[in-house]
């Protein structure tokens, strides 16, 4: 079962083939950010990062949160509470047996994670996200 995609990847402002993705990330990063995937609990360069930044999209540089939006979890993933909008989109992912809100780079269309309405205030959202498709700029 697959997610059910309505984005328009015609739209986008990166547009690249399926080889040129393989050939410019690792495989992990693919396997997230390209087919969808989830990265282990606890396992990501970005879970347990409290530095003061921007977090961009690994794929083509796209500012998605900050790092004053990001708190602890204890899901072993990035959380953020909230994102740059002009630079995340959602569509509806019906994979595993479940109706989750998928998170995308509205850029290059690249798979984030998911976003759930269990986080903090003020939004209440938790932007579960892969470290995998993230790139971290610290604050100079």
């Amino acid at each position: 079962m697959g997610i059910l995609r309505s984005r328009k990847e015609e739209h986008r402002e990166i547009n690249k083939t399926d080889e040129q993705w393989r050939s410019e990330l690792t495989p992990e990063e693919y396997n997230v950010m390209r087919k969808q995937g989830t990265e282990r609990a606890f396992t990501g360069e970005y879970w347990d990062c409290h530095d003061d930044g921007v977090y961009r999209c690994k794929g083509c540089g796209a500012e998605l949160f900050n790092s004053d939006t990001k708190f602890e979890s204890g899901t072993g993933w990035p959380s953020f509470t909230d994102g740059i909008m002009t630079n995340i989109e959602t569509d509806t992912d019906i994979s595993h047996f479940m109706v989750r809100t998928e998170v995308l780079c509205k850029k290059c269309g690249a798979h984030l994670g998911h976003v759930f309405p269990d986080g903090p205030e003020p939004t209440g959202l938790r932007y579960c996200v892969n470290s995998a498709s993230l790139k971290f700029d610290p604050k100079s």
